[in-house]
């Protein structure tokens, strides 16, 4: 046992070595911290009725439209549940990819919290498409049969692909042709800027939302230390959501001191630190997989396209053993033994290549 408070922080440190897990796992970023410590002082208002969260929504609406309204929670479940609560009723359905989130990483809570029925859809790359979503869209105004209210999409998917703006707007005109909202599990909404063929366009997150009902915006797995966004992008889902701020309360989900969530944002959305954390986390997946690719005769087949910041892979039993220890990750499908291998803003290209060093040569930690 450390003799110490300062020795238990000093031992501390080995028990976090490098991973390959989730986003999740990575450390804040400095500048977040920073900027949490710069408005760290006196006493402000709470309940979002301070100026800092004042300029965190107008930074928010100089990237996704004047009009956008903007709330903030804790939590990525909340966030999602939240963005979808005001377009449905308890005989309502929404529309899924089997891999969502809000289906197998939720433990529920759409369900439980919101009275409704999710229909997963069997997905393409993890992707939505109109000919996919069309067969669910069945017995409409039937009492007798749950009716189908919203499509929600996610955007990087969870498998690490990227719908294209061309994919996404297919999506759109489907869903305002049947008559649909359209909600997007945004986690790592950011990515699509290091994804991009422009990345200096600076209507970049506006592009990729556009005719969208509503967005959960990620924080927490993009270096903040928590924090998520609830978008309203419509105008019809900004008149349908005016009862939000009795909802989020009632959900758990009003933060007294908002201000710490708001000052992250600025930091992040108000600068290009954004793009920085989407750039780096996308670019050292793409060391990763290249150096895979390389090495495929160590016994390594890559499952799924590497297009935001996760690299799938399947490996040689004694294989992913050995890369286990060195740097952990999640095996997606147990049944396939397919790995999910996550890079973040911390991930450095020497950590890639001692990862790969490790595969090569059979090191452990």
């Amino acid at each position: 046992m450390p003799e110490t408070r300062a020795d238990f922080f000093n031992s501390i440190q080995s028990k976090f070595p490098f991973g390959l897990g989730s986003d999740n796992h990575s450390a804040v970023h400095p500048r977040i911290f920073s900027a949490m410590e710069k408005i760290n002082f006196g006493m402000a208002p709470s309940y979002g009725s301070d100026p800092v969260t004042s300029e965190a929504i107008r930074i928010f609406r100089s990237h996704f439209g004047e009009q956008t309204e903007v709330h903030f929670c804790f939590n990525g479940t909340a966030a999602n549940v939240l963005a979808i609560q005001p377009f449905v009723s308890s005989h309502h359905s929404v529309v899924c990819t089997d891999v969502a989130h809000i289906n197998v990483d939720e433990c529920g809570a759409p369900e439980k919290l919101l009275g409704i029925k999710l229909i997963p859809v069997r997905s393409v790359q993890g992707k939505l498409t109109p000919e996919l979503i069309a067969p669910v869209l069945i017995r409409r105004g039937d009492q007798h049969f749950s009716q189908v209210k919203v499509v929600s999409i996610t955007q990087p998917t969870e498998l690490g692909t990227m719908y294209s703006e061309k994919e996404f707007q297919e999506i759109v005109a489907f869903c305002k042709k049947n008559d649909l909202w359209l909600h997007i599990d945004g986690a790592r909404f950011v990515n699509v800027a290091a994804r991009t063929s422009n990345p200096a366009d600076e209507n970049l997150l506006r592009k990729f939302s556009d005719g969208a009902d509503s967005l959960s915006f990620g924080g927490t797995k993009n270096g903040l230390l928590f924090g998520e966004a609830v978008l309203f992008l419509s105008e019809r889902a900004r008149a349908k959501s005016r009862d939000f701020a009795f909802t989020r309360k009632q959900f758990l989900q009003l933060p007294s001191k908002t201000r710490y969530i708001a000052a992250q944002f600025i930091e992040f959305l108000g600068t290009d630190l954004w793009r920085d954390i989407a750039t780096t986390s996308c670019q050292r997946a793409l060391e990763l997989r290249k150096g895979l690719e390389e090495r495929k005769n160590l016994g390594i087949s890559l499952t799924q396209p590497t297009q935001s910041n996760a690299v799938f892979a399947i490996f040689e039993r004694s294989l992913e053993k050995r890369l286990r220890q060195f740097a952990f990750f999640y095996i997606w499908d147990e049944a396939t033994r397919e790995a999910r291998l996550m890079t973040t803003w911390s991930t450095t290209s020497s950590d890639i290549q001692r990862t790969l060093t490790a595969a090569e040569s059979g090191l452990t930690q």
